[in-house]
């Protein structure tokens, strides 16, 4: 039964840095405007963060946010929103009880574009041991470490518990976040065999597509120290940000939602042209960047940006292979592309935010498929040019066999990856042709003898670039 008296809730899945600088800032704006009828809980799936949710505990949700502009303008504010913090247990029996709760409307989550377990044909991936290890755990009844399995024991509860209906938001980088993480679950139960639970779940949620930005380097000691003298508030979950932020959401909820777009959030019919902008020309061009400034010894993502060989890297990308097929006189984009690349450029620029290669370098398994490889699709379907977009991929190979001799000077993280055919690719006696033949990244396009032709070309004038740096 619904509590008139108490506000709706947001359960949020993944009190990560991203989520605390961006959705709980904009309902935490809502509120500061008196309207307090939505509030946030949170807490993590996986036993990771532990320090920092033991702040947020002890300071009650509360934490300081520092943002920064590209000209260096610090700013501070104290965010409110996140009422409950949930400490991590095996089972998720606290969040569990929150998802169950006839007061939670919106279940949100930011797990990583890994973290969804698709293919390129967005079908579940069943060589990764954690997600089989989920399916057995939910057939069993317990609650899983996946998205999905822990969807699916707050699901359970909720339909068991005649809680009504919720909405399932997505807020991660993934394109079509909404629609591919409601597939993804829907594959996940019918793997369970719980056809009760899918039925309930196609009848009483709803997944909107969702596009999210803003710059969220992890918090050093230094961002804490830096509060701390700006404020006077000594801060343990204390982060920072740039000073951008966007949000673009398709208004389909089913229960209910705050009224965001009173504090800037965009609530539109679609956000397709949003979400393809942003994932092409900041996402992609970000590990851009990342990869090659790792390659040159550089530490952060600023650096990389003011080096005007990377920067033109980044530029002709998006100015020669991407504006092309998003804006075009069948299907004029909305947004204005070449402005938008310059914007992102700038952010990228900002010494302040200090945003390290190896936070954005991560989970290139994922983001090729995902950022790249439609680029490639569309414009090879055109019989066009795909030299400036092989660059990237081609960046990421170089990438990956310094990893494989052991020469990243940081730990490389990437959830898609499996180690043993990353190292076999590079040790292959033709690594390109290796790369190109992996079908996960590639999907239709393996072996495509135009794309491997073109990654030679692209591995060619990454190893002259690395050459010239190194001389």
């Amino acid at each position: 039964m619904q509590d008139t008296t108490k506000p709706f809730l947001m359960l949020h899945l993944g009190l990560g840095s991203f989520h605390r600088a961006h959705q709980a800032l904009f309902l935490h704006q809502l509120q500061q405007t008196g309207d307090t009828r939505w509030t946030l809980a949170g807490g993590n799936i996986r036993p990771d963060m532990a320090d920092t949710i033991e702040a947020l505990i002890t300071q009650s949700g509360a934490y300081t946010l520092e943002t920064i502009t590209p000209q260096g303008e610090r700013s501070y504010t104290r965010i409110t929103s996140i009422q409950t913090v949930v400490r991590h247990d095996p089972m998720l029996s606290g969040l569990i009880r929150l998802g169950a709760d006839a007061q939670t409307r919106i279940i949100s989550f930011t797990v990583t574009e890994a973290g969804y377990y698709l293919d390129a044909k967005d079908r579940l991936d069943l060589n990764f041991a954690d997600l089989k290890a989920d399916i057995e755990a939910v057939k069993e009844g317990r609650a899983g470490s996946t998205i999905y399995g822990a969807l699916a024991a707050i699901l359970k509860a909720r339909m068991q518990t005649g809680a009504g209906a919720v909405t399932l938001l997505n807020c991660d980088n993934l394109r079509h976040n909404g629609d591919r993480s409601r597939s993804g679950l829907s594959q996940f139960l019918e793997l369970v065999g719980d056809s009760n639970l899918l039925a309930w779940v196609q009848a009483h949620t709803s997944s909107p597509n969702a596009m999210v930005d803003r710059i969220t380097p992890r918090p050093t000691a230094a961002v804490a120290e830096r509060v701390k003298a700006a404020t006077g508030v000594g801060d343990a979950a204390a982060l920072m940000g740039e000073s951008f932020i966007q949000w673009v959401i398709e208004d389909n909820f089913i229960a209910g939602r705050p009224e965001w777009e009173t504090v800037g959030v965009e609530m539109v019919q679609s956000v397709q042209a949003y979400e393809e902008a942003k994932i092409r020309l900041l996402n992609a061009t970000h590990s851009c960047i990342a990869w090659a400034g790792t390659l040159v010894g550089y530490t952060y993502i600023h650096e990389g940006t003011h080096d005007a060989e990377i920067r033109q890297f980044a530029f002709d990308y998006v100015t020669n292979d991407v504006i092309p097929v998003l804006d075009t006189p069948e299907k004029p984009c909305p947004i204005n592309l070449a402005h938008y690349r310059d914007v992102v450029l700038d952010r990228f620029s900002n010494p302040a935010i200090a945003d390290t290669n190896q936070r954005v370098a991560m989970d290139g398994f994922s983001k090729i498929p995902g950022f790249m490889a439609p680029t490639f699709r569309e414009r090879l379907a055109r019989d066009e040019s795909i030299s400036s977009v092989a660059m990237l991929p081609a960046l990421f190979l170089a990438y990956l066999q310094r990893w494989h001799a052991g020469q990243i000077l940081y730990t490389y993280q990437d959830q898609a990856m499996d180690p043993a055919v990353a190292h076999a690719i590079c040790d292959a006696v033709d690594p390109v042709a290796a790369f190109c033949a992996d079908q996960s990244l590639w999907g239709n396009l393996t072996g495509d003898a135009r794309l491997v032709s073109a990654m030679r070309e692209a591995a060619a004038r990454v190893h002259q670039f690395v050459q010239r740096k190194a001389t």
